[in-house]
């Protein structure tokens, strides 16, 4: 017999929109404690998917999807299961389709996964020399092009991801290589 907790998490999953919002809202306040988060770890292998999958959805279940990633990728183990399963990818993806509403959240997620260096490894695209650098160039651009006018600025946690990167060889060599002008051609002289 499935316990409440194993319940719920098939619930993320559930084709029904309204049952779908509320377990993604209950397993986001699980993972603002630390007793929840770790109730959820032991069930890493399916909410983790399952949040993933969420973040595609519609703002209204794409958010508590994301906050939750974000509280659970403070686990460094959980952490490392996000990247392993691809989430920079995911998150990449989401973050630049033009209707994204998650653009902070799904940063702040990028920021705690290049903690690890098999995160900065994965975001810097090293194992795929066609793609290579991409998603960095992507950030980079639009971490210099937000607006100072805006006070909520989606990109204004990149610098942090920047830092992050930058504390592996292949992530300064790409940050300050000259041909792809990351850090010298978008930057605005001081």
């Amino acid at each position: 017999m499935a316990t409440e907790l194993e319940e719920l998490v098939g619930f993320l999953s559930s084709p029904s929109p309204p049952v779908k919002k509320a377990a993604v809202e209950i397993v986001r306040d699980l993972t603002g404690s630390e007793d929840g988060s770790l109730s959820l770890s032991k069930y890493a292998s399916t909410v983790l998917p399952s949040l993933s999958q969420l973040l595609k959805e519609k703002k209204e279940v794409s958010e508590p999807a994301a906050e939750a990633l974000i509280n659970l990728s403070l686990n460094s183990n959980l952490a490392a299961k996000m990247v392993e399963m691809g989430m920079i990818k995911t998150a990449m993806e989401v973050l630049y389709k033009p209707d994204s509403s998650i653009a902070r959240l799904l940063v702040m997620l990028l920021v705690n996964l290049t903690q690890l260096d098999s995160g900065i490894v994965s975001l810097l695209q090293i194992e795929d020399d066609k793609m290579q650098g991409l998603f960095v160039t992507k950030l980079v651009r639009s971490f210099c092009r937000s607006s100072d006018e805006t006070r909520d600025d989606p990109f204004d946690h990149v610098g942090s991801i920047l830092v992050n990167i930058s504390k592996k060889e292949a992530g300064r060599k790409m940050l300050l290589d000259s041909k792809r002008g990351l850090l010298k051609a978008d930057s605005p002289p001081i």
